[in-house]
């Protein structure tokens, strides 16, 4: 019984140790450069799934960015969208 619960502390502090290093990781800054897969049409899609509407002139970057025009809360926005799916403004 007792190695039982020394090994389950022992699991636990490995658990504490790696949930704390991933915390201390820095965030990625998106957009995040990369192949992208999604069409024109999907890319549009998932901007509008984000709130925008009117998203117009979509261009793929030759770094895989999709970057565009639209507005959010009837506001005009430059929208940016990366292979992870990450939405930004400019």
């Amino acid at each position: 019984m007792k190695g039982m619960i020394a090994t389950f502390m022992l699991a636990a502090a490995f658990a504490s140790v790696g949930l704390t290093l991933a915390q201390e990781q820095p965030p990625v800054t998106a957009p995040v450069p990369g192949e992208n897969s999604f069409t024109e049409a999907q890319a549009k899609a998932w901007i509008e799934g984000e709130g925008y509407t009117n998203v117009a002139d979509l261009v793929l970057g030759t770094d895989g960015v999709w970057r565009g025009s639209a507005r959010l809360d009837d506001l005009p926005a430059l929208v940016r969208l990366d292979y992870q799916g990450n939405v930004t403004e400019q």
